[in-house]
């Protein structure tokens, strides 16, 4: 099986910086002949306030000519509590109306590939307990199946032990309560979105991958982190085992975020770059 992992894309009707680069990954999906193409979020560039943006990314979804998953961003239905955009009932019931299930179970011969809403995991609130207790229910099920995780936030950074990264991962105590369920089920993978940075890694036998944006990357305003500026996609071949092969698209048009960040996130605070 061929699952292709998209992500990152920030589409909107209203703001279209970044929908140049749409058409040649559509070709290219076509071209690859994916059995499955998995969007780990931020399909727009404001989903999480304007439905519109939301109802234009499921139309081009809707075209693709395979089946296509997706688990959402922050900018696609907000983040945690006390941030400018909160993860909130309104916002997830948006994204459940016209994107689909913000979290989910795709079972194929031999695999079992999970979706998780990163955006509510460390608020504290129903829809973490609820998450939680949903996934330690697929994962006791899995019956000998392979399991792959995709999210949109990745877990850790730049170490499993790391501190609270604020806006970048995975808050500590829930981080811990994930990586013990992953060691205990044997998670062969988990490939995740957000930095717009591409990289590979493992811990306690779980395979990790961020996939590359294929919307723009992002120059000194982001905070040095492992991984590649590029942009692209990951092909991840789900046979015995599961391989992941990320793929630079030299078609894509190299948009820099900060060139722009006052027109597409006005209200969005830089971070400040450190060695």
């Amino acid at each position: 099986m061929r699952v292709v992992q998209i992500t990152d894309t920030h589409l909107s009707p209203g703001k279209s910086h970044f929908a140049p680069n749409w058409a040649p990954l559509a070709e290219w999906l076509q071209a690859a002949r994916p059995d499955l193409v998995v969007h780990t979020g931020d399909l727009s560039v404001d989903g999480a306030d304007v439905e519109a943006d939301l109802e234009h990314c499921a139309e081009l979804l809707r075209a693709l000519p395979f089946p296509v998953l997706s688990v959402p961003g922050n900018h696609d239905v907000g983040d945690l509590p006390g941030t400018r955009q909160p993860a909130n009932t309104e916002r997830l019931e948006r994204w459940r109306r016209i994107i689909g299930p913000d979290r989910w179970v795709h079972d194929q011969p031999g695999w079992r590939l999970v979706g998780l809403n990163s955006q509510v995991i460390g608020g504290g609130g129903e829809e973490e307990a609820a998450q939680f207790a949903w996934l330690e229910g697929v994962l006791q099920a899995c019956e000998g199946r392979g399991v792959i995780v995709f999210t949109h936030k990745p877990v850790f950074v730049d170490t499993p032990d790391e501190g609270d990264t604020g806006y970048w991962s995975i808050r500590p105590a829930p981080r811990r309560r994930l990586l013990e369920l992953f060691e205990r089920h044997g998670v062969a993978l988990v490939a995740s979105g957000h930095l717009h940075r591409a990289w590979t890694g493992a811990h306690l036998g779980t395979r990790y991958v961020w996939g590359p944006s294929s919307g723009f990357v992002v120059g000194p305003m982001e905070r040095d982190m492992p991984g590649d500026r590029i942009l692209g996609a990951v092909i991840h071949t789900l046979d015995e085992t599961a391989s992941s092969e990320i793929v630079a698209l030299p078609e894509l048009r190299p948009f820099v975020i900060d060139d722009v960040i006052h027109e597409v996130y006005p209200r969005h605070q830089p971070v400040e770059a450190t060695s």
